[in-house]
């Protein structure tokens, strides 16, 4: 179970991850600190492994970086769900194995900042327990599946080359 971020249409990745520090190496827990800095100086703080953001449209639109997928997936972040995605900031979450969910924006109303949810990938369900409502998503399917379950794209073709 985790805690919903809420945040509005169009975040960029120069929002989700500072472009300042776009050139400076860091591990992934320096990252993670520095995680939606610019748009919630709480986030960093306060994120919670197992937490999810719900947002608008156009969520990670901007420059191809991985650092704004990364940095959220070592903050602690278990999936983004969010009524569009820019293209390539969504396969970036796909390759990292953070789950992108698109969902409706009436279903992205329903969920407030604070709101503790439990979310069944596998299945496609998220539930909100706050406030006592499900909703369902196509789960993904095939190798999509198989790159999340194993943590990201270089997890998967390693479990693939080394025979799981």
């Amino acid at each position: 179970m985790g805690r919903v971020w809420k945040y509005r249409d169009d975040v960029n990745t120069d929002v989700i991850f500072p472009g300042k520090y776009t050139y400076k190496i860091m591990s992934d827990e320096e990252m993670a600190s520095h995680a939606l800095e610019d748009l919630d100086e709480n986030f960093a703080k306060n994120v919670k492994n197992g937490d999810v953001i719900v947002a608008g449209k156009n969520w990670g639109y901007g420059s191809s970086r991985e650092q704004a997928v990364k940095c959220l997936k070592a903050a602690g972040i278990k999936a983004i769900i969010a009524e569009s995605f820019a293209r390539i900031y969504y396969r970036n979450c796909i390759n990292l194995g953070l789950p992108a969910i698109t969902l409706k924006h009436k279903d992205i109303e329903k969920f407030d900042a604070g709101d503790e949810v439990d979310l069944d990938i596998e299945n496609g369900v998220i539930e909100n327990k706050t406030k006592d409502f499900k909703i369902h998503f196509p789960p993904f399917e095939g190798y999509v599946m198989d790159i999340i379950r194993a943590g990201g794209i270089i997890e998967y073709i390693r479990e693939q080359v080394q025979g799981k």
